[in-house]
């Protein structure tokens, strides 16, 4: 089990917070009033049947979409605005469902595409390959190797991205999202379609992450593997949050038995 986060108050309240986040498509409120925090270095899961707006959630949150209303603030400072790409640079990061990844190209290049977002280098310098542009991409090629070397998969750095397994490639899309160096990891699905040893394996990484300070938010539906490694669940349903709190809780809520874990788990 993960070590016990204690809650931050004030000023040292430097995670992730949502305050009232409402996002309607159309007439559709795929978020309603929704408020919640994750601590600085917890692991936070997210979980709620299909439809139940947790992929909307992360949307919001990186600004794939714009909020209807409600604030998302992230180390203390209204971020609900910004554009995507200055919220990455402010140490936000994510994953997909399914595995985003370049398949006609290697493990290690896809790595790198992560690294992009942190160089300082602009694209005249890039374009005329001057020295500040071949200094970063050999920094950003040493990095990248580091993040491979830590999801275990050093061997695989040459290997076709595409001719790797389901789980491997889950693992190359963690090591992208980590090059840039992020606080928070929004991770989506990390252990679907993994086996137990793949899924332990996964387990073991966000541990390790979390002793090297980061926070992490995941939306799974593994329901083992997110008892396992959360401190915090939050449960939604129909964009509504309907439970938050440690997983023996959360386990233990009539309201989220009817709707949710006394059924068919689905994410």
């Amino acid at each position: 089990m993960p070590i016990e986060i204690k809650k931050s108050t004030g000023e040292e309240m430097l995670g992730l917070e949502i305050e009232n986040l409402t996002k309607f498509f159309g007439g559709v409120e795929a978020l309603d009033q929704l408020s919640f925090s994750v601590e600085p270095h917890e692991i936070k899961a997210v979980i709620g049947p299909n439809g139940a707006g947790k992929t909307t959630l992360y949307n919001v949150i990186t600004r794939v979409f714009p909020a209807t209303s409600g604030k998302v603030k992230f180390k203390g400072k209204d971020i609900t605005n910004l554009k995507s790409h200055d919220i990455a640079r402010m140490g936000i990061a994510r994953t997909f469902q399914d595995a985003r990844i370049f398949k006609d190209h290697t493990a290690l290049a896809n790595v790198m595409t992560g690294y992009h977002q942190v160089m300082s280098a602009g694209l005249f310098d890039s374009g005329l390959s001057l020295p500040k542009a071949r200094k970063e991409e050999q920094r950003a090629r040493e990095i990248s190797m580091e993040w491979l070397t830590f999801v275990g998969l050093k061997r695989d750095a040459s290997r076709l991205a595409g001719d790797l397994p389901h789980g491997t490639q889950k693992l190359v899309e963690l090591a992208r999202a980590l090059v840039s160096d992020p606080t928070l990891l929004l991770l989506d699905e990390p252990a679907t379609g993994l086996n137990d040893a793949e899924r332990e394996h996964m387990s073991q990484l966000l541990y390790q992450l979390r002793e090297r300070g980061k926070t992490t938010m995941l939306v799974e539906h593994q329901m083992e593997f997110v008892m396992g490694v959360s401190h915090h669940v939050l449960v939604i349903n129909y964009g509504k949050k309907i439970a938050d709190g440690t997983p023996a809780e959360v386990q233990n809520n009539p309201e989220v038995i009817t709707a949710y874990l006394g059924g068919e788990v689905n994410a």
